[in-house]
């Protein structure tokens, strides 16, 4: 079969589509990026004093937290028409409207990080003559970051997903085209913005999860303790068979 021929069929997989079309998958692809880059940041730049504030003012946590649920529940279709007269048809509805979606996970995420910091260690700061802003800067994100960082790989995946949704207003990026492909039924455009958005989730989880990883060497290092379990788990298992053996 000729590569011709696959677009004329209407195939699902066809190479003459992705050489064609390349400039086309390649201009969707870095719009999706970017509106998903700036819906992250600004989402993130939001959710943190939010998260402070329901922190250190406990009577504003539940307005905080129950505000951001509500706004996640709104339908993306009527998010996008409230905010149609603010913004009218253009990148800053869809990214508003995506910022408005990622807040309940980063303020969840952050408040959950900032809890799980013992209180040994905010004790033994404070004794060190740690004031309030040092003490979170040096001593309670650094504990907190694996927390964070989960919630901003949750967070980037489904804004990834929910980038597509701007296709209603033309600022979707590989959705402008998964949406056009699917008015026709054009198979091998349907399946190349599909995957591509997959791999785009995909990449971006791993790009945070190195990004953890090199922020937060400690976890990666064992302990007397966990070798101790590890060696425990191993001698079990070394017996579990003789053991067996005994019985047969």
């Amino acid at each position: 079969m000729s590569t011709r021929g696959c677009l004329a069929a209407n195939d699902w997989i066809c190479g003459e589509y992705l050489r064609s079309r390349g400039q086309e998958l390649t201009d969707a692809t870095v719009q999706h990026v970017w509106i998903t880059a700036v819906s992250v940041a600004i989402g993130l730049l939001v959710a943190f004093p939010l998260a402070l504030l329901a922190r250190s003012r406990p009577v504003f946590a539940g307005p905080v937290l129950g505000l951001t649920t509500l706004l996640y529940t709104i339908p993306s279709l009527a998010m996008f028409s409230l905010l149609l007269p603010l913004f009218g048809l253009s990148a800053g509805l869809v990214i508003t409207g995506l910022v408005l979606y990622s807040l309940t996970i980063l303020v969840r995420n952050i408040l959950a990080g900032l809890d799980s910091v013992p209180e040994e260690a905010r004790e033994a700061a404070r004794g060190m003559g740690y004031g309030p802003g040092r003490l979170l800067w040096e001593v309670e994100l650094p504990l907190a970051l694996p927390a964070l960082m989960a919630g901003l790989r949750i967070a980037t995946v489904s804004t990834v997903a929910l980038t597509t949704i701007g296709s209603i207003v033309g600022r979707g990026g590989l959705g402008n085209l998964i949406d056009d492909a699917l008015q026709n039924f054009f198979k091998a455009q349907v399946l190349a913005a599909s995957v591509l958005c997959v791999l785009l989730a995909v990449a971006a989880d791993l790009l945070l999860l190195g990004v953890q990883r090199l922020l937060t060497p400690w976890t990666r290092i064992r302990t007397p303790r966990d070798t101790g379990r590890k060696g425990d788990k191993t001698r079990t298992g070394d017996t579990a068979p003789a053991s067996a053996g005994a019985v047969g």
